[in-house]
């Protein structure tokens, strides 16, 4: 069973990814704030984590350099979610240690796409 954390303030964005990824061989995780989602990393270990870069009290790329910094979760896949689509904030993500970059608004066979790049012996329900 794959694990995934979806942290996002944005609740229409929390649904579209809850929506795509639900199946019985994914445990959903959700947090609504950048400590939120530490937190709930900390506690649950996850797969992966989507994480949107402007939620309030910390920023989601302030909360992947700290999840790379500690060893239990530095090999997580982090995937930064973002309305703002310039090559420098993908940079910017990279730098931050996110192995994907995906921008709002997103397609959800692109997430999809993703899901199944980073856990290719993921969930065997994702389409091929």
């Amino acid at each position: 069973m794959a694990t995934v954390l979806i942290a996002d303030d944005e609740p229409v964005i929390v649904e579209l990814v809850r929506f795509t990824l639900e199946h019985p061989s994914v445990r959903l995780l959700e947090a609504r704030n950048g400590l939120e989602a530490l937190q709930v990393a900390r506690e649950h270990l996850p797969d992966l984590i989507f994480l949107d870069v402007h939620m309030p009290g910390l920023t989601g790329m302030e909360v992947c350099q700290r999840l790379r910094r500690d060893p239990r979760l530095a090999g997580a896949c982090i995937v930064m979610l973002t309305a703002a689509g310039q090559e420098s904030a993908r940079l910017l993500a990279r730098t931050a240690g996110a192995d994907e970059y995906l921008t709002k608004p997103f397609s959800p066979l692109r997430l999809l796409e993703i899901v199944r790049s980073l856990l290719p012996g993921g969930p065997t329900w994702l389409p091929r």
